[in-house]
């Protein structure tokens, strides 16, 4: 979502600008010439138009309702695009820690990839949830419960040794490399 509000926000922006632009230069040819009816935007046949329209009118109906979904779209993106961070324990009342849901999967990966039994691995991860999917080799007895409990055994070691205001559920999946090791 922030990347759609970091997309959609310059765009307002410029289509903003472009209807200041136009405004501007729309007063100034009717100040220069009063007596056309507009430079790029015919104001006059508009002005005719719109004055015979309505309140309880169709199209106004169907322009208001279109204007509020477009508002609370851009409301709803706004306001899912905050940022998701992952709160620490404070050293003081005073502080707030936190870190990034990026920084907490990063430091979980490269933890969990220091396993030799682990090839490879992806890891994302929020406030609430921290998924692995890690690809290994199976054990002795062909299955992967080994692996499993490798990852999951690395993953609460490192949640037990980070300052964490609230531990999150881990979710381990496995799966099998087919070359050999």
């Amino acid at each position: 979502m922030r990347v759609l509000l970091r997309t959609l926000s310059p765009l307002l922006g410029l289509a903003l600008a472009a209807a200041g632009v136009l405004l501007v230069v729309e007063v100034v040819a009717a100040w220069v010439r009063p007596a056309t009816g507009g430079l790029l935007v015919p104001w006059s046949t508009w002005q005719a138009a719109l004055t015979e329209l309505t309140w309880s009118d169709r199209p106004v109906i169907i322009v208001s309702i279109c204007v509020a979904v477009l508002g609370l779209l851009l409301l709803l993106v706004a306001l899912l695009a905050r940022r998701h961070d992952v709160p620490l324990t404070a050293p003081t009342p005073e502080m707030t820690v936190a870190t990034s849901p990026r920084v907490l999967a990063r430091l979980v990966g490269r933890t969990v990839r220091e396993s030799d039994d682990v090839a490879a691995a992806t890891v994302s991860a929020s406030a609430r949830r921290i998924v692995v999917r890690a690809e290994g080799w199976p054990d002795a007895g062909g299955g992967y419960g080994e692996l499993t409990a490798t990852v999951r055994g690395r993953v609460s070691t490192l949640l037990d040794e980070l300052p964490l205001a609230r531990r999150p559920r881990v979710v381990v999946s496995t799966r099998g490399r087919k070359e050999p090791r």
